[in-house]
């Protein structure tokens, strides 16, 4: 129902009825939690088998023993495990603690204040402002490291084979303070949409019409995270980039957060080998090197690609009921008032609200017992223009605790629709 055809005493009657139908919901007393895309304790127990991976072995390929200082990007093995992971060669990568945002920070702020090519190409001796693109809806902890590191950030929106390319080659042709751009290529958190291969063409020569020492921050959080079919394709960035010469602009994260365990898992940086040999200077001060013996249960447990891969099936299995009721719910409930993405992976559905609603809707659900992630929390400084994206985030809570607390968002976001046409009638 969109509301169009009902006259003034209908519309009131209308949310009359929802009103008591939301009144109901929030009698229930429910207390649940979908703002966050973590993994469900359900898909951390397939990870239990790290814990039996030693057996008194701590010594790998080169005499390294694991439970000692050193080995400042990783012990060998990880970083193959995550060349793998990424589609680039092993020496190109880092692995190292367990947090990739943390990776990201470090490989920024170093750029920021010393140079990614080290001395003489630091951004900040470029002058004031500096900015960062970033493709809205997106990922609320990209935005946050670029704001507290001090850059403006320019909005980019989202379509569904990639962000707008017109928009982000006029915007680094035009502005040479533009230092980089914030992307999740595969999957994109919240769309769920996959970059299409002429849009990664067209990353790899951003470097050649951008400002100096531009870098795609190229976050493949959700590289492995099929849930419907064989997934979607992704072109390879890092491939593309050599081949038009661009390779210094790209910096590839990625981790196994949610294929293990989110509070310790192994994250990955991948780039160039001319922007690793200055990385190093940066990252020595800061560390004597990563928990290696993390690293090595995780390569002992997972082993290669194919045993990602295999791992990665029995998350689906988990997690793909809970996209599919979701979606069941949005299109009995908001069929003609809302439109959501349908992605064969990742960890977040995105749904578009009537302009003006999503903070309503975020309250009233929260009211009801339901928290949602704030209105806003996908876009930079936490505005969004239109306040109408949510980002629901199916994988955490049960199957049973999804189909009670769909209703309270279908009928919250109806009853916010329904004030809304009043209050303008």
């Amino acid at each position: 129902m969109t509301f169009d055809s009902l006259s003034p005493d209908d519309l009131v009657s209308h949310e009359r009825q929802l009103s008591n139908e939301f009144e109901q919901l929030k009698a229930t007393g429910l207390q649940l939690d979908l703002t966050r895309g973590k993994p469900s304790p359900e898909q951390l127990s397939l990870s239990d088998g790290l814990d039996a991976t030693f057996d008194g072995q701590y010594v790998v390929d080169g005499g390294t023993d694991v439970r000692n200082y050193g080995g400042l990007f990783g012990i060998r093995e990880a970083r193959r495990l995550g060349g793998e992971l990424l589609g680039v060669h092993e020496d190109l990568v880092i692995a190292g603690g367990n947090a990739s945002l943390t990776l990201m920070y470090q490989y920024l702020s170093n750029a920021l204040f010393y140079g990614p090519l080290g001395p003489g190409t630091a951004w900040r001796d470029e002058g004031n402002p500096l900015r960062f693109i970033c493709v809205v809806p997106g990922y609320d902890r990209h935005f946050t490291i670029t704001e507290s590191l001090g850059f403006e950030m320019v909005n980019v929106r989202m379509q569904d084979t990639g962000p707008d390319m017109d928009a982000i080659e006029r915007h680094v042709r035009e502005d040479p303070m533009i230092k980089g751009i914030w992307c999740v290529p595969k999957y994109q958190n919240p769309t769920g949409y996959t970059f299409s291969e002429d849009v990664v063409n067209r990353f790899a020569e951003l470097g050649k019409i951008a400002g100096p020492h531009f870098r795609i921050m190229w976050d493949n959080a959700y590289v492995v995270h099929t849930l419907f079919g064989q997934g979607d394709p992704l072109a390879n960035l890092m491939d593309a980039c050599q081949k038009a010469g661009t390779a210094d602009s790209v910096v590839i994260l990625g981790s196994t957060s949610k294929i293990t365990r989110a509070g310790s898992g192994i994250a990955f940086l991948a780039c160039s080998s001319t922007n690793l040999s200055h990385f190093k200077q940066g990252l020595s001060v800061q560390t004597i090197g990563p928990d290696k013996v993390n690293q090595l249960r995780h390569v002992r447990f997972l082993r290669d690609g194919q045993g990602i891969e295999a791992h990665m099936q029995r998350h689906a299995e988990i997690v793909r009921p809970k996209f599919e009721a979701v979606l069941e719910h949005l299109v009995a409930g908001l069929e003609g008032i809302a439109t959501w993405t349908r992605p064969n992976g990742g960890y977040f559905i995105s749904v578009e609200l009537p302009r003006g609603t999503a903070a309503t809707v975020v309250q009233l659900s929260g009211e009801a017992g339901v928290k949602l992630t704030p209105a806003g929390s996908t876009f930079p400084y936490g505005k969004d223009p239109d306040d109408s994206n949510i980002r629901l985030a199916p994988t955490y809570p049960t199957l049973e605790e999804i189909h009670q607390a769909m209703p309270v968002f279908l009928t919250a976001t109806k009853l916010a629709f329904a004030r809304q046409r009043l209050e303008h009638s």
